[in-house]
C-alpha cells in the first residue's frame, strides 16, 4: 500500500500544529499566561505560554509536522517499494 505524500504531510502537519495550539490555550485556562521561556520554546523560537505563543506554536508545527509526515510518507513508500 503506497501513502499519499501531501496528505499524509497535512494530516501531521494539521495535527502537532492544532494540538500545540490547543494545549497553549489548555494550560493557558487552568494556569493563565506565564511568558516564560519552556522546553518547546526551546525549540520553537519565540513561542511561550501566551496567546500570541499559541499562534506561533501552530506555525511552528504546521511546518515541523508537514515536513516530518512527508519525510516519513516517503521512506514509508520507499520501503514498501522495496519489499
Amino acid at each position: 500500500m503506497k501513502l499519499n505524500m501531501y496528505a499524509f504531510a497535512m494530516t501531521a502537519g494539521l495535527s502537532l500544529g492544532m494540538g500545540l495550539f490547543l494545549f497553549t490555550w489548555w494550560v493557558i485556562m487552568f494556569d493563565g499566561a506565564t511568558h516564560e521561556p519552556t522546553l518547546i520554546g526551546s525549540l520553537y523560537r519565540g513561542y511561550t505560554i501566551s496567546p500570541l505563543g499559541s499562534f506561533i506554536g501552530l506555525g511552528y508545527g504546521l511546518i515541523d509536522g508537514f515536513l516530518g509526515g512527508g519525510i516519513f510518507a516517503w521512506v514509508y513508500n520507499w520501503l514498501a517499494k522495496e519489499s
